[in-house]
């Protein structure tokens, strides 16, 4: 397979799905479809986040261009169509579901926000090390985040087998698990 072919997407994945952002004042931005027919672009944003209300597809919008703010005040639009696709992905099975995994895109993209400002090191020692203990604690909250999806969605439960086994002072012994 050549480096060319390695970029080209499976074809059986579509394109995730995207808004554009208008701004309406300094605090919001209304999406709107790319180019596609709105109604086909809201059932695609309904079907990204698992649910069959319009009601959730909005707020979970305005949460992303919460979360998608820049330093300086702007919304990325860039970041709110990174984080839904991060969603889409995960295919959400409802809003419960939903709910945590755009917790999960919002702390992602928060914590990239701390890490690159940590490369520029502005500020200082102090700075640098306060940005470093938040980036810290978001990647911490993620991995915490991704481990709650996975008992949510594969249960939490575990298995602990407890065997006792004596061995004479002269014999031999293998522990471990021995297939035949």
């Amino acid at each position: 397979m050549s480096d060319s072919t390695a970029l080209i997407p499976p074809a059986s994945r579509q394109k995730p799905v995207r808004v554009k952002l208008r701004r309406i004042n300094a605090d919001i931005e209304k999406p709107y479809p790319p180019a596609e027919d709105a109604k086909v672009w809201w059932a695609r944003l309904k079907a990204a986040l698992g649910t069959a209300s319009s009601d959730f597809v909005s707020q979970t919008l305005f949460q992303l261009q919460t979360a998608a703010r820049l330093p300086c005040g702007g919304i990325s639009e860039i970041a709110v169509n990174a984080a839904l696709s991060m969603i889409e992905s995960a295919k959400p099975k409802d809003e419960v579901d939903a709910a945590l995994i755009i917790q999960m895109a919002c702390t992602h993209t928060a914590a990239m926000a701390v890490l690159s400002r940590i490369g520029g090191a502005h500020g200082g020692d102090r700075h640098v090390a306060m940005m470093a203990a938040a980036a810290s604690k978001l990647l911490r909250a993620f991995a915490i985040q991704v481990e709650a999806l996975r008992r949510l969605r594969f249960g939490g439960s575990q298995h602990m087998r407890i065997e006792h086994v004596h061995i004479e002072p002269s014999a031999q012994a293998v522990i471990g698990n021995l297939r035949s």
